[in-house]
């Protein structure tokens, strides 16, 4: 990868603030992802399976929406590292949902800033400003809180997997700002159709499928909070750093919760956050506060 932050933007109309509120629409469509996880539609499937199947009908539905908006469908190995990452990353973070507390998987998914700031120093060499330092250390410290309390517990497994998929998102995220240049449609559509493909013999091992009732939750889950905000965040991704659409999507693990207390606090499965998530959102909100809400050096054009 040697792509840099000077590199022309291929859609010149979008400006840098536009780039950033599609990854706020894409943030926001993501969190609910507790809301469909943690729905007790899904209660007759089994929990140790439960996390692999929504991941397969996830992608499934997300691939019919996102081959509406193709263009220019092409296949190049530059794609194999987004696949890969993307696959793990899906099956990761729904096993970690499924078995735990929504809100931790989903803040240690959000590991991720901390290694695509890593990614786009030594990989993209995008400019990366003072603030952007300062962010990632209350990220980190709001994770590591979360993380030293998470990997005493029961669930230490469901962290690890948390964990993971933080990882291999970070890797999803540098991969799209990569190939920024490609239809962002087919790029986000064949990384689902990839996931969905990998993950079909498994289904079908299990041999559980949805009933009456659970496909159009399964409808919503892929496509409205999985294919769609995907294909905004491509788009923004032409116009700002992929350490920056990083950092603005900590507002997803913030709605998380929020989702999930609305739709499902009276069902007998809900677990409400513990003091240390709720402490580690506090310090990963005061790092969003100092990047964007403070006066200071700005990024520009």
């Amino acid at each position: 990868m040697t792509s840099t932050e000077s590199d022309p933007p291929q859609d010149a109309q979008i400006s840098r603030n536009q780039g950033r509120l599609l990854i706020v629409a894409a943030a926001v469509l993501w969190s609910t992802s507790g809301l469909f996880a943690k729905s007790p539609y899904f209660n007759d499937w089994p929990l140790e399976h439960r996390g692999m199947l929504l991941a397969f009908w996830r992608a499934a539905f997300a691939s019919v929406i996102l081959l509406c908006f193709v263009r220019r469908p092409n296949f190049h190995w530059r794609y194999l590292p987004l696949l890969g990452c993307f696959v793990v990353m899906n099956i990761s973070f729904l096993s970690a949902m499924t078995s735990g507390e929504a809100s931790n998987a989903i803040w240690l998914q959000h590991t991720a800033p901390a290694w695509v700031l890593m990614g786009s120093l030594l990989i993209l060499r995008d400019k990366v400003l003072p603030k952007d330092w300062t962010l990632l250390a209350f990220c980190a410290a709001g994770i590591g809180l979360i993380l030293s309390f998470e990997l005493q517990g029961a669930n230490s497994w469901g962290a690890v997997q948390g964990l993971i998929s933080g990882v291999t998102y970070a890797g999803v995220v540098l991969s799209l700002r990569y190939l920024r240049d490609e239809d962002s449609a087919w790029v986000v559509a064949i990384a689902h159709i990839v996931t969905a493909l990998c993950l079909f013999p498994y289904v079908v091992y299990q041999g559980i499928w949805p009933s009456g009732s659970q496909w159009l939750p399964l409808a919503g889950f892929g496509m409205l909070q999985m294919g769609f905000p995907y294909f905004l965040f491509a788009l923004g991704l032409r116009k700002i750093t992929s350490h920056e659409a990083s950092g603005i999507c900590l507002l997803e693990p913030i709605l998380v919760p929020v989702w999930v207390f609305i739709a499902w606090h009276n069902s007998p499965g809900y677990q409400s956050p513990a003091w240390w998530t709720l402490a580690g959102g506090a310090l990963i909100l005061v790092g969003l506060a100092s990047k964007y809400l403070l006066p200071g050096k700005q990024d520009r054009k």
